[in-house]
């Protein structure tokens, strides 16, 4: 019963089919980043006519704003096996193989696919494909190819933004909020969407829900605004399947600096050579692993957290003052750019930082082409849960997965659609009883949400705040889950309260299956349960409304 106005949800407004503007498609793709423009790209070149549904601008995403590189095995002294190895060895026993395998074989010819479109990495002359490959944590090779040092997302959106701009079967509509997914019969037929203030009606044989991630769910964020969990939150209303949602991971290193945003300190600033030091100078991370400040991201963000605890002080450093000068403001300008707003000399000062929520390992599960349990719905990218990562993922898997399972997903779906007529139901329609609860303040619980989820849902974990937050979540969710926001009352308002409703339907997700995880492995961790307890926590847990319990699959089964 407490968490019956989550579960019981199944669309965010009312709506009759008959009285809403409509728009077709043959493949509706709901997101903008690297999987969204290259599911786009896929369908498009296998014959489909394709629509993509961008929250913000085309270029607000995830991916535009990784600092971090792609992750590729291009270099003939590196392999294939030692790429598998590595992401294994990280995942901590979660991982799918088989889809370990597909994008670390496959990865190579989607880099070299983007080059043929035009995109410019940072080059060494004499490397293969006179490519510069950088090493980052939990690598076992320099295989990191990055372009204007830290500026790999960039660059690798604008080439997919302008390869999707140059194809006329790609429609593109930005500023455009998708609300629920559309389902008839146990199939998704579309979305609905609010476009030009205005909610709008997509039929689509096919969709691709590949919206990113979930970072604003959390106080200390390295994602945009944007990153509020939309896309995991409808497949859920809808009835699909989740996976692994207890797994998300923190970065390690941003800047921390009082009254500034946290900005992601990339990853490859260690691979270069930085240290970690604490507020006496002291180099601290070879206590903790023997890969010092190269340990895979979740021990390196847990031992920050300690050395924070043994110290007494707020945060801790990044040195860089070794490293030659010339050299890290030409290999990291964007992060030289971003201390000097702040007088901070990297020659001379400590650059001060501290963990922050960065990816959603967890989200809708699917298979190796992005297939899900719902059919007519696909997944890619940082929405979806292919088992690539496990329970933490590899550092610059991520744009590589985004690239792989994103082409995968689109020449699916657009295969699919192209040999199959579909009749779309204009008789459908939902309605909702208004509220007679108290409203209250949308911004307040936002606030007082995202500071909870980063106290108790955080990098440590235990089982009794776990408890607290359920019941937290709960209390909130009586009170802004049987509310109905409308566009007639502002479109801005309308989507403020959409968000706060997707954020506390995912926030429900994370917690009871933290909760429900009693033991520590990767990204999750629990002090009251230390230990990997491989006997009786080595699967996923799996969920999908109107259950708060969850469905356990065996590791390497076919997902979906």
């Amino acid at each position: 019963m407490m968490f019956e106005p989550l579960t019981q949800r199944r669309y965010l407004v009312p709506f009759k089919a008959s009285r809403l503007p409509q728009q077709m498609a043959d493949v509706l793709v709901i997101g903008g980043g690297v999987a969204g423009l290259r599911s786009a790209i896929a369908a498009a070149e296998a014959g489909a006519d394709v629509l993509i549904l961008t929250k913000d601008t085309i270029d607000q995403s995830n991916t535009w704003y990784a600092q971090g590189g792609i992750a590729a095995v291009l270099q003939p002294a590196d392999s294939v096996e030692s790429h598998v190895k590595d992401t294994l060895l990280c995942g901590a026993g979660l991982c799918n193989e088989q889809a370990v395998r597909i994008v670390i074989e496959e990865g190579p010819q989607r880099v070299l696919e983007l080059l043929s479109w035009g995109a410019h990495f940072d080059k060494k002359t004499g490397n293969a494909y006179d490519l510069s490959f950088g090493l980052e944590g939990g690598h076992s090779f320099a295989r990191i190819i990055h372009a204007a040092g830290d500026a790999t997302g960039k660059e690798l959106a604008q080439t997919l933004i302008n390869a999707v701009r140059g194809r006329e079967s790609i429609r593109v509509s930005e500023m455009s909020f998708a609300i629920d997914l559309l389902t008839d019969q146990g199939q998704c037929v579309g979305a609905l969407a609010l476009i030009k203030g205005e909610v709008n009606l997509i039929w689509a044989k096919r969709t691709i829900l590949a919206s990113g991630g979930a970072g604003q769910l959390y106080r200390e964020s390295t994602n945009p605004k944007i990153a509020t969990a939309d896309g995991q939150a409808m497949a859920y209303r809808a009835g699909t399947t989740l996976a692994d949602m207890e797994m998300v991971q923190f970065h390690p290193t941003t800047l921390y600096v009082a009254g500034a945003s946290r900005t992601l300190i990339t990853e490859a600033v260690r691979g270069e050579g930085a240290y970690l030091v604490d507020r006496h100078g002291r180099r601290f991370m070879r206590d903790y692993h023997p890969s010092g400040e190269l340990a895979p991201r979740d021990v390196v963000s847990r031992a920050i957290v300690e050395q924070i605890r043994k110290t007494n002080f707020s945060h801790v450093y990044l040195d860089v003052r070794h490293l030659p000068v010339e050299p890290f403001k030409k290999r990291f300008p964007q992060l030289a750019q971003l201390l000097a707003q702040f007088d901070i000399d990297p020659s001379r000062d400590l650059i001060p930082i501290h963990p922050a929520t960065h990816y959603m390992i967890g989200g809708v599960d699917c298979d190796t082409v992005g297939r899900t349990s719902l059919s007519g719905l696909y997944a890619a990218g940082e929405a979806g849960c292919s088992g690539l990562h496990g329970a933490n993922r590899l550092a610059s898997n991520s744009l590589l997965e985004g690239l792989a399972f994103g082409a995968r997903a689109g020449a699916d779906a657009a295969r699919w659609a192209m040999a199959n007529e579909v009749k779309f139901p204009h008789h459908l329609e939902h309605q909702i009883p208004p509220s007679a609860k108290t409203e209250l303040d949308l911004t307040d619980v936002k606030s007082s949400l995202r500071s909870v989820m980063w106290r108790n849902v955080g990098i440590e974990r235990t089982g009794d705040r776990l408890a607290e937050t359920r019941e937290i979540i709960a209390f909130w969710s009586r009170y802004v889950m049987d509310k109905t926001f409308s566009p007639a009352g502002g479109a801005e308002d309308a989507v403020a309260g959409w968000e706060l409703q997707n954020m506390l339907t995912v926030c429900f997700l994370i917690t009871t299956a933290a909760y429900t995880r009693a033991e520590s492995r990767g990204a999750h961790y629990r002090l009251d349960f230390p230990e990997v307890d491989d006997n009786h926590w080595r699967m996923h847990l799996l969920w999908r409304r109107p259950m708060d319990t969850p469905i356990p699959k065996p590791i390497d089964s076919n997902h979906v």
